[in-house]
């Protein structure tokens, strides 16, 4: 393996990094009704773990109600103890053939503690990168010491794996950043 596979090894690793990590963002409730809130819920379908929007249309008809209409209505049941056993905070109601997530806006507290939660979640994707960027230095010393490139390529390859951490957790901080925002807007 050469200096220049590692790197872009790294950069494929770093990119889903970044993007688990954009992922899990867009999980956080910011007072908005979203499907992707819900998109990702695991509902007991007939013993079978299956995805929400696989089973049903998820629409936010506005800003505060999300409607969730199971192709199959049998299994509306499941889908509301799905989402009690989530931790939304949101009950869900249905008229037989519809549910219904009515959000209720966010208090300043609960605003609050979402941006510690956004924080602690962009922390833990730095370190992943810096983990990421640790193991591709191991990586291409072991190169330099078996003698598969040069000390100065060593360098060179070195400080361009820390040109792309740098850029990575710019992204990170920027999405830290316009998430803060989202939450603690009113």
């Amino acid at each position: 393996m050469t200096a220049k596979e590692i790197l872009h090894q790294t950069e494929e690793k770093m990119k889903k990094a970044l993007e688990s990590m954009s992922r899990e963002f867009s999980e956080i409730r910011t007072g908005r009704a979203s499907p992707i809130l819900v998109e990702g819920l695991h509902i007991d379908y007939y013993g079978t773990p299956t995805l929400l929007k696989q089973l049903a249309s998820i629409s936010a008809p506005d800003a505060h109600l999300l409607m969730i209409q199971p192709w199959d209505i049998t299994a509306i049941a499941e889908i509301e103890r799905a989402i009690m056993k989530s931790n939304l905070g949101i009950t869900p109601s249905n008229d037989g053939k519809v549910v219904r997530l009515s959000l209720p806006p966010l208090s300043k507290e609960r605003r609050q503690e979402l941006a510690k939660v956004v924080h602690k979640m962009s922390e833990e994707g730095r370190v992943s990168l810096r983990t990421i960027r640790r193991d591709a230095k191991e990586a291409i010393e072991k190169l330099e010491k078996d003698k598969a490139i040069s000390e100065d390529d060593k360098f060179r390859s070195i400080e361009e794996l820390q040109k792309s951490v740098d850029k990575y957790i710019a992204k990170i901080d920027e999405l830290l950043k316009s998430k803060e925002k989202e939450i603690l807007e009113f």
